[in-house]
């Protein structure tokens, strides 16, 4: 064909639309297209520290990843959506990050109810979803035939186990008493708790549930007191457990708390007041002064993307950071093994994992077709606020 018959009649205006277009197909063939991960997480309330930290993770990893020429030959991009702690808006986040935003891997946040109404759909849709913060036994363990969910974080059950023999070795438990959200995350934990204490032979005081609304939660805690608690074992995100120490300070009840690690996820020590420090709960990563030399770099290259990083106070969740830092290291990986971002062929790559020297600890063959948690009891540490600040505490 001719230029004649492939241009028309010549004219200056013609020319330049056509070189215009030439220009447009040329640079359109050198861009390349990212891989899309997605973060349903909570970005506002009283959680959304949470959702701050899981995005400072995801995207110092991804800065890393894409700094060594990304993932396929392929920038990675986060894209995020905010499930305000609300199970319904973290479902329907999920389908538009899917199905619109075509992403090839999903992030979940805090909440162990938005992470379970995600579940199904992540299953149905074969697109892998991540766990990173919420702990729910349930999640990974979904009585899939199918499973498409993974996590870094912890692990209800196991964290049942770790808290009751922290208590009985620290502070003298002998009769807890259990006070939990009532949500499913309570309720997964409570038979984890009995589990745990039937196993030592002890009892507990009763079972008490705290709502995210309660503003003062002293009738609770009176009959457990009545009912001879030596010590409290908390479930509950930030608003709640802060409620309980308020409500501990208001009775002059000088008891042990030794929780879950819900009071990391946001404004405690502000909201909980003078005696936050009372609460130990656990994590799986604390920042300190003396970190190794992968936690140095990460702790440096935080205050270098986010200026408002001063000092170890200013980052807090670390856990949340942590988590989502290794996690997405790890989803990069399965990428990678994949050679592809088609949901099942991402999902077998995650099997296909050796090592990764994370941020939490190496990693060795952390994904199987019947092990879905790359986390386990011994990568537990336990701390509280000091201040502003999470410090960590002797094991």
């Amino acid at each position: 064909m001719s230029t004649r018959s492939l241009l028309g009649v010549f004219s200056p205006r013609k020319s330049l639309l056509v070189l215009g277009f030439g220009l447009a197909m040329a640079g359109n063939a050198l861009a390349v297209e990212p891989i899309k991960v997605g973060l349903v997480a909570a970005l506002s309330g009283q959680s959304a520290k949470s959702g701050e930290a899981l995005t400072r993770g995801l995207s110092l990893a991804i800065d890393e990843v894409n700094a060594q020429g990304g993932v396929l030959g392929r920038p990675l991009e986060l894209v995020r959506r905010d499930d305000e702690s609300n199970p319904s808006k973290g479902m329907l986040a999920a389908r538009e990050l899917v199905q619109r935003e075509k992403v090839t891997v999903l992030f979940g946040g805090l909440d162990t109810p938005v992470s379970l109404a995600i579940v199904p759909l992540a299953n149905q849709l074969k697109v892998p979803f991540m766990g990173i913060w919420a702990a729910g036994t349930k999640i990974t363990e979904n009585g899939a035939a199918d499973n498409y969910v993974f996590r870094v974080s912890a692990v209800d059950e196991q964290v049942d186990e770790a808290l009751v023999d922290y208590g009985v070795r620290t502070q003298n438990m002998h009769k807890p008493g259990l006070i939990l959200i009532n949500n499913p995350w309570g309720e997964s934990n409570e038979g984890g708790f009995k589990r745990a204490l039937e196993k030592r032979g002890l009892a507990n005081a009763g079972v008490e549930r705290i709502q995210d609304s309660d503003l003062d939660v002293v009738p609770q805690l009176t009959r457990l007191k009545e009912a001879g608690a030596d010590s409290l074992l908390l479930v509950g995100n930030v608003g709640p457990s802060a409620q309980v120490v308020k409500s501990l300070d208001r009775m002059g009840w000088n008891v042990p708390v030794v929780s879950h690690w819900g009071p990391a996820g946001g404004r405690f020590g502000e909201l909980a007041g003078p005696n936050a420090g009372r609460v130990h709960f656990i994590q799986t990563y604390v920042f300190t002064e003396h970190n190794s030399p992968r936690g140095d770099a990460v702790y440096s290259a935080l205050k270098a993307k986010y200026p408002e990083i001063k000092s170890l106070a200013d980052v807090t969740p670390a856990v949340g950071i942590a988590n989502a830092y290794d996690a997405l290291h790890l989803a990069a990986l399965a990428i990678a093994k994949a050679g592809s971002t088609d949901g099942p062929a991402v999902r077998d790559g995650f099997y296909g994992i050796g090592s990764y020297a994370g941020l939490i600890k190496t990693y060795q063959q952390p994904f199987s077709t019947t092990q879905h948690d790359a986390l386990g009891p011994k990568d537990y540490v336990f701390a509280h606020f000091v201040g502003a600040q999470i410090v960590p505490l002797a094991p």
